[in-house]
């Protein structure tokens, strides 16, 4: 994979269709993240083959293990910030050189076959068929078993009812809007929360692709117990209550 990714960023630019705006730099905020990483960077091959995906930033936060390794080896353009998803995600977009813009978590891995429903949509939108907005995966959990499905039909409704989804469902979403609405701030938590919430209920469109998400976390704190957790956080984030605050009670 790695050697198919650095051909790719070599001769893709003469060989890839010219699709004008409908191009995409992909941000990725990374703290030692070895372990899906590559997976996260594979998905994004075919993308990349279609001449959708131009450009591919990793934002590190100061990894020890072999998150820069991996990173470099696939082609990836490199930057360094100090660890805050917050502020890592601000610095990609900074650095983006794409007009379009797909934040992904690390171990967040679209399903076969994203590349042409986002394609359609940046298209509709930059042709003037549809309102312009950010669209998001729905969200998927890569474990068995009920609980993941019973996490994932409660992480459906709450995007059905009140668009609130989170950052693990990445988020695709034009330069231009993204500048208008201020972009990421440097929060120690519900970084993805603040940003969406700018966005508005309106400018959230759900995708029918899936982001299979790494269930390691839920796995090793209990799913109830994370669920509890999450829950409470963003709770407590929209009654106003400090970030760094929350951060601490979620950590």
């Amino acid at each position: 994979m790695h050697g198919l990714w650095i051909l790719l960023r070599a001769h893709y630019s003469a060989r890839a269709p010219q699709l004008g705006p409908r191009m995409i730099t992909v941000v990725i905020p990374t703290l030692n993240a070895e372990t899906g990483l590559a997976a996260t960077l594979s998905a994004l091959v075919p993308a990349a083959v279609e001449g959708l995906v131009r450009e591919v930033i990793v934002v590190d936060g100061g990894s020890v293990d072999a998150t820069l390794r991996i990173a470099d080896g696939c082609g990836a353009r490199i930057v360094k910030t100090a660890a805050g998803r917050g502020q890592q995600l601000a610095a990609g977009a900074e650095a983006a050189r794409m007009p379009w813009l797909l934040f992904l978590h690390a171990d967040t891995v679209p399903e076969p076959g994203w590349e042409a429903e986002a394609s359609k949509l940046m298209e509709r939108q930059d042709l003037g068929q549809m309102p312009t907005g950010a669209g998001v995966f729905r969200f998927a959990l890569d474990d068995i078993g009920l609980w993941p499905r019973l996490i994932e039909f409660g992480v459906a409704m709450r995007c059905h009812l009140l668009r609130l989804p989170y950052g693990d469902q990445g988020l695709l979403v034009s330069k231009t809007l993204y500048r208008e609405v201020g972009g990421y701030r440097s929060l120690p938590l519900m970084e993805d929360v603040d940003l969406v919430r700018r966005l508005g209920r309106g400018r959230i469109m759900l995708m029918r692709s899936r982001a299979i998400t790494s269930a390691v976390r839920y796995r090793r704190d209990g799913y109830l117990r994370r669920s509890l957790r999450n829950l409470s956080c963003l709770l407590l984030f929209y009654l106003h209550v400090p970030a760094g605050i929350v951060a601490r009670l979620y950590r």
